[in-house]
């Protein structure tokens, strides 16, 4: 007989707590634990053999949604079919499925590694907002919708801006996705397609470089009230065309403005290091910025360093010895503009090297040669097969803008505060 259950037995049943199975007909199985848990099954017949197929959890699926699932499967055993083993095989075909917490970790290992340090950094955040929102689901169930989702509830994380933070997560759902298809794990890409202008706005423009004028960088030559070291840690940023990075952890051993240097190459010679923001290069030191280093060193004590950290705290966590921090440039830039208010822009340790692009090239220096001097490399083709190194052109250009920063100096190069010396007081303490 079938239909021969009611909701009101079920009910009964299940409040009465005993374990038991009851049979609406057809196979149709209601089934009460040990444990409690209510269950409906299809009991039936393979050649040779009993099956049973598990249909789900009572009340979730209903007396009526049982029996009706009961159908579909009893017309799937009519054409041969066995339901506990395709069941089985779906079961297995999941636990198998490529989630997307396998597909970050395996783009992580293959790609993320060869990225710089700064993009590693960068990429790794937005990695970890797809992890976190889509762990345990299979790739190839991701589609746009889901991305577009992601790309707004991240926008939506920041108070304002966060236009490029969003981009970057764009960019990286794009790169996983991409990895995800050159395997093969899915066939569709689901950001294709999608603007990330109609959904979070037009990118920002980009901020506009300053360029320091004649009196500005009268002013910021004297830096009247500047602790010492600072004045010639700006002076040399400036003068070198360097980035700030390249300047803070700057090794003694890197800077040569011995007799014999001199005479072999026309100039002193700093050494930087390859590292993300660049390749290996050596920079001319004109008369000027080796005077300037050579007081640095004698300020430097005994550190491997050319600005020594300011901190006996970061002295002791790394060992006795460290790099100013990587954010000291800017503060003391900061510091000096607000308590001593010259007739100077705000400006960064950035604009430094637009400062300097712009008046080398008021003073003649080649575009090109300009270029080099800020550690650019030369574009296209040229800049893949021409590794001349035009040093004698370069340390002419540096020669010339020292020199023109050297006339706005002046003789009197402002009272500079004292220097500071971490490495003095750590000394002193041992």
């Amino acid at each position: 007989m079938q239909g021969g259950l009611t909701d009101v037995q079920i009910k009964s049943w299940i409040r009465a707590g005993a374990p038991l199975a009851k049979s609406d007909g057809g196979g149709l199985t209601f089934t009460l634990s040990e444990a409690g848990t209510a269950a409906w099954v299809l009991r039936y017949r393979m050649p040779g053999k009993r099956r049973e197929a598990t249909i789900g959890n009572y009340p979730d699926i209903t007396l009526a949604d049982a029996r009706k699932e009961a159908s579909r499967l009893r017309a799937m055993i009519d054409a041969g079919k066995d339901p506990a083993a395709e069941k089985r095989e779906a079961k297995q075909k999941a636990r198998s499925a490529k989630n997307i917490e396998w597909l970050v970790g395996d783009y992580q290992k293959k790609t993320l590694a060869h990225l710089g340090l700064n993009s590693q950094a960068l990429y790794a955040r937005q990695l970890g907002w797809i992890t976190r929102e889509w762990r345990t689901r299979p790739v190839e169930e991701i589609n746009a919708g889901d991305v577009i989702d992601l790309i707004k509830k991240r926008k939506a994380t920041f108070k304002t801006g966060g236009w490029r933070e969003t981009e970057a997560l764009y960019i990286v759902i794009r790169e996983v996705f991409k990895h995800a298809v050159g395997q093969r794990i899915t066939q569709l890409h689901p950001a294709l397609g999608i603007s990330l202008e109609s959904l979070i706005g037009k990118r920002p423009k980009a901020k506009v470089r300053l360029m320091l004028t004649d009196d500005e960088l009268s002013l910021v030559m004297r830096a009247a009230g500047m602790n010492r070291q600072n004045q010639l840690s700006v002076w040399i940023i400036m003068a070198t065309c360097v980035r700030v990075s390249e300047f803070t952890t700057a090794r003694r051993e890197h800077v040569r403005t011995d007799q014999h240097t001199v005479k072999r190459l026309g100039s002193g010679l700093w050494h930087i290091p390859a590292s993300k923001t660049g390749a290996a290069m050596d920079i001319p030191l004109a008369p000027p910025v080796m005077e300037w280093f050579r007081e640095l060193d004698a300020l430097a004590l005994d550190s491997l360093y050319i600005v020594p950290a300011r901190s006996v705290a970061r002295l002791r966590r790394n060992g006795g010895d460290a790099p100013v921090g990587k954010d000291a440039v800017w503060g003391a830039i900061d510091y000096w503009l607000e308590n001593t208010k010259p007739d100077v822009r705000r400006f960064t340790p950035h604009d430094l090297r637009s400062t300097a692009k712009s008046h080398m090239r008021a003073l003649g220096v080649d575009r090109d040669i300009s270029e080099m001097c800020l550690n650019h490399k030369l574009k296209g083709v040229e800049g893949i097969y021409d590794q001349y190194s035009y040093w004698t052109e370069r340390r002419d250009a540096l020669e010339r803008w020292a020199g023109y920063l050297s006339e706005r100096q002046g003789t009197d190069h402002g009272a500079a505060a004292t220097a500071r010396n971490a490495l003095a007081t750590l000394r002193a303490a041992s």
